[in-house]
């Protein structure tokens, strides 16, 4: 196998404020754009022509990324002019594939952060003579995804939207969002019209009797589609729990970039992340936290599982707990921020404006 295509024309909602600026894919994870991982990893199993089906912020791929000779890689760029949807996308850039009809193409997510052995699903699908083989994975609670049920030989028997009742949790098998196709099988997909691979394109190859073969791999497995979801994936790519040979850095408790200024006596824990040109002041206390490129934590603030943006500046002995801070906001001192809280790029918070307990 050598090519693959990369979905990232998403636009991120669910990640906003940090997609304001910058496409899902682009923001930084364990100091280098969360993308930069998973082209490493394709690389490293193989892959050397890759083609990103873009779409929200199309411009910002390419100057970053140019032709991805720098990583061993030919990429090429095909930009969506209405959003097409997973399988939609795919079918749009099936004109810059190489594969001739009967070889295997990988398609993979740009939201997803997981150890997964590629070359082990692309093995699982040239053996079992498949038309499109799945990655699935396993999880505790199956209610929010839809499940892929299998047989005994790992063939996918049908896909079950997210169970409403414990009755309809007929496995904990989830589709983890990678795939290899055959490339004649791209062909089929609708052209010029959205389509989703999962509601669409799969349950009508099932339909029509088309050879559908999951391989579960439950290694690290995590969708970076919340705020939340993003910081604790960056802290796991520094801490070596999410496996990735682009991490700028050895693994450890922190990863500071070279051109990051750190008091002495602030303590970076738990994967904590800072990026090039920040500052980080005396005192601070930052826990499994990402700080962006030029953003500034002041004297004694203490940030939790928090992320805070490009340029942003966090006051004196101010608290975030689960926070998002957007590019460029101000955060005045003495103030107590909790979970969920999302500061749009820009904003100012007054000193003391904000608390979840008393100012004594």
């Amino acid at each position: 196998m050598t090519e693959a295509i990369l979905l990232v024309g998403g636009k991120g909602t669910r990640l906003r404020p940090l997609t304001v600026n910058t496409p899902k894919p682009m923001v930084p994870a364990a100091g280098v754009p969360f993308l930069t991982h998973q082209l490493a990893r394709a690389r490293a199993a193989g892959v050397d022509h890759i083609v990103l089906a873009t779409s929200y912020l199309a411009e910002v791929f390419e100057p970053h990324f140019g032709d991805g000779s720098s990583l061993g890689l030919h990429l090429e760029y095909v930009t969506e002019d209405e959003p097409l949807g997973t399988g939609g996308a795919i079918r749009n850039v099936a004109s810059r594939l190489r594969s001739g009809p009967d070889d295997p193409v990988l398609i993979f997510n740009g939201d997803i952060l997981t150890g997964l052995d590629i070359e082990a699903l692309v093995a699982t699908h040239t053996s079992s003579g498949a038309d499109v083989s799945l990655h699935l994975t396993r999880v505790d609670d199956p209610r929010a995804f839809g499940l892929v049920p299998t047989d005994e030989t790992g063939r996918v028997t049908a896909f079950l939207e997210k169970p409403q009742t414990p009755e309809e949790i007929v496995t904990d098998q989830i589709n983890a969002g990678a795939y290899v196709f055959r490339r004649s099988v791209i062909d089929t997909i609708p052209a010029g019209r959205p389509v989703s691979v999962e509601r669409e394109t799969f349950p009508d190859l099932l339909a029509s009797g088309a050879h559908l073969q999951g391989m579960v791999d439950s290694t690290y497995w995590l969708d970076l589609g919340t705020p939340q979801a993003f910081v604790r994936g960056s802290a796991d790519l520094v801490q070596g729990r999410a496996p990735s040979p682009a991490v700028p850095g050895r693994c450890g408790d922190r990863l500071v970039l070279p051109t990051a200024t750190v008091a002495p006596d602030a303590k970076l824990t738990d994967g904590t992340v800072v990026g090039e040109g920040a500052v980080v002041a005396e005192g601070a206390r930052i826990s499994g936290s990402t700080i962006l490129d030029g953003a500034v934590i002041e004297a004694g603030a203490v940030i939790t599982d928090s992320l805070v943006g490009v340029g942003a500046r966090i006051g004196a002995r101010t608290i975030l707990s689960g926070a998002v801070i957007g590019d460029g906001a101000r955060v005045g001192a003495d103030n107590e921020l909790r979970d969920g809280v999302r500061i749009w790029c820009d904003a100012v918070l007054p000193d003391a404006s904000v608390r979840f307990s008393s100012d004594q």
